[in-house]
């Protein structure tokens, strides 16, 4: 037997839920449980609920969080600062936003901690405004109900870069057995407790509120559906545009913070499944669009009405029209700063670039992991070289203002409502806009596909799969030739017999250039057993970049098997 597992069955005060979990587990999820702990990933710890180290439980969460608070107590002004907590509508979440207090409270750190569920963007508001030194929120984001999840932030509100994640997991590494932990408060330390909710959802709307470019346009021709898809974004998007003055119908059976997400096929906005029940209710009442977030409120997806049908937009799509709506505004308002600068990661679309520099604005690409535009802004803030001005990736998530440091669906609904508001009065919908972009910069195809490998195997095969890549030599992909190759793991571009250093941080991330403009980016996933492959495929009619998708998705998979 693994003997961490028989640590397990032996512990006399296991929470008898996971006892009970132990004893009935098959051999197979035993061994995915045991064979390795949790790691941080691009958003932080997530995994399925259970027993064991492998698992999202008390005793993980306790781990985790007294590596952090010893990290604190290091580097920081905690002890007086404070941290604020949030959590979202899952399994255990406001249980782990507990005992994340009571840990921090140990190390006499007061805690912030949200009464009832809040979205992640307003935790990194939180963080910021009463000033702490760092924050914590319990979410697995779009993740199927049996997870869930673990992210810190720095006193910036942004999430922990791999800099500062590397000395937490050193502090991790330092504590040998998760069971061994107890949790015990002194009068005093129970005090450190706070719990928190107006005092920072008011200014936190007042300052979503702020972001609006036409807050007087008229608003009585559009309406908008809406599903927070059971999570935290029911209130906060209801209420700003709401105090906005848009008309929102709510999707009500997914209005309920239900961490079994019953009545939705999935909480993941980026699927097609996730619309259903929110597109019946649009055409009811001939909505203009329909907007859902997913249960963190991190992200955001629309699909609008177009020649009587509901089209649903990609991350990417939308990323590229609210980079032409919100530049073109603030252009014509004079609200352009000097040097101005929008930032996308090497596995985002390269249309918005496009757009941005009609517009005389830069771009530049992070890694995969908004807190690498949260730092970004951070440096440019500092010296003044570059002024933030948009963020945002393909993944359905975008920033405007940064008063928060991570993507927020809260402040992306208001301005995608503007927008359609604002197009719907020209007579165009958001597909107008997007086909116009097309016929300006060239038609874009934007994907993902997904190759979803479970365990301990599926994990051996994705590090085959990215190794495969990685050694090859591959000169052409459906008979387009590679131009150029970047490892971001060995921090290598390779075009012909040049190669040059990469200026990224170290990640396991493969991208290939192609002649003809397209390219094919390969990562494995951060959060999920996936293996990742994003396509940006360019051409000059509909046609014939479906068609090349199709045949480079193709060619890719034979490298796969």
């Amino acid at each position: 037997m693994n003997p961490r597992l028989a640590h397990w069955k032996a512990f006399k005060d296991l929470d008898p839920t996971l006892k009970a979990q132990l004893e009935s587990a098959s051999d197979q999820e035993l061994q995915d449980a045991f064979y390795t702990d949790l790691e941080f990933g691009t958003a932080g710890m997530r995994g399925l609920l259970g027993a064991g180290p492998n698992r999202l439980n008390r005793y993980t969460i306790r781990k985790a969080n007294l590596a952090f608070a010893r990290y604190l107590v290091k580097h920081t002004d905690a002890v007086k600062q404070g941290v604020a907590i949030a959590y979202d509508n899952r399994h255990m979440s406001k249980e782990f936003a507990v005992e994340s207090a009571n840990v921090l409270a140990m190390h006499n750190i007061p805690a912030y901690v949200f009464t009832s569920l809040r979205p992640t963007p307003e935790l990194s508001f939180a963080v910021r405004y009463l000033k702490c030194a760092g924050g914590i929120v319990i979410t697995a984001s779009h993740n199927p109900k049996e997870y869930n999840g673990y992210k810190v932030y720095d006193e910036e509100g942004c999430q922990l870069i791999p800099e500062l994640i590397d000395q937490v997991i050193t502090e991790i590494k330092a504590i040998p057995d998760e069971l061994a932990i107890t949790v015990a408060l002194t009068p005093t330390q129970e005090k450190l407790i706070h719990w928190i909710d107006l005092e920072v959802d008011e200014p936190y709307l007042k300052a979503v509120l702020g972001i609006q470019l036409r807050p007087n346009q008229d608003k009585s021709k559009v309406s908008f559906v809406f599903s927070p898809q059971h999570g935290t974004a029911n209130l906060p998007v209801r209420d700003s545009l709401g105090r906005a003055g848009y008309h929102v119908i709510p999707v009500l059976s997914q209005c309920d913070p239900d961490p079994d997400f019953s009545n939705t096929k999935t909480p993941n906005p980026e699927e097609k499944a996730a619309y259903e029940a929110a597109i019946a209710l649009a055409k009811e009442h001939q909505a203009t669009a329909v907007l859902s977030t997913d249960p963190d409120a991190d992200r955001l997806g629309v699909a609008v009405r177009h020649h009587g049908d509901y089209v649903l937009l990609t991350g990417n799509q939308t990323g590229s029209i609210l980079i032409e709506y919100w530049l073109s505004t603030k252009q014509s308002f004079g609200q352009l700063p000097k040097h101005p600068v929008i930032f996308n990661t090497v596995v985002t679309s390269d249309l918005g670039e496009k757009v941005a520099k009609v517009y005389g604005v830069e771009t530049e690409k992070t890694l995969t992991g908004f807190k690498f535009i949260g730092d970004k802004i951070k440096t440019y803030q500092a010296n003044g070289q570059k002024h933030f001005v948009f963020g945002y990736e393909e993944s359905y998530g975008y920033l405007f203002e940064p008063f928060v440091r991570d993507k927020d669906a809260i402040q992306a609904c208001l301005i995608l409502a503007e927008a359609i508001t604002y197009y719907d009065s020209l007579g165009k919908t958001l597909v107008d806009v997007l086909n116009g972009l097309y016929a300006r910069h060239g038609f874009h195809r934007e994907e993902q596909v997904s190759l979803t490998l479970k365990g301990e195997e599926g994990n051996r095969r994705i590090k085959a799969i990215l190794n495969h890549f990685r050694t090859s030599s591959i000169e052409a992909f459906a008979g387009i030739g590679v131009k150029v190759k970047e490892d971001y793991l060995t921090l290598k571009r390779s075009e012909g017999k040049s190669v040059k250093p990469l200026d990224f941080p170290p990640s396991d991330v493969i991208k290939y250039f192609l002649e003809d403009g397209s390219w094919i980016a390969i990562r494995p996933s951060g959060t999920e057993p996936k293996c990742k492959f994003y396509f940006c495929v360019v051409a000059d009619s509909k046609a014939a970049v479906d068609a090349k998708f199709e045949a480079l998705k193709a060619a890719v998979a034979t490298h796969t098997q």
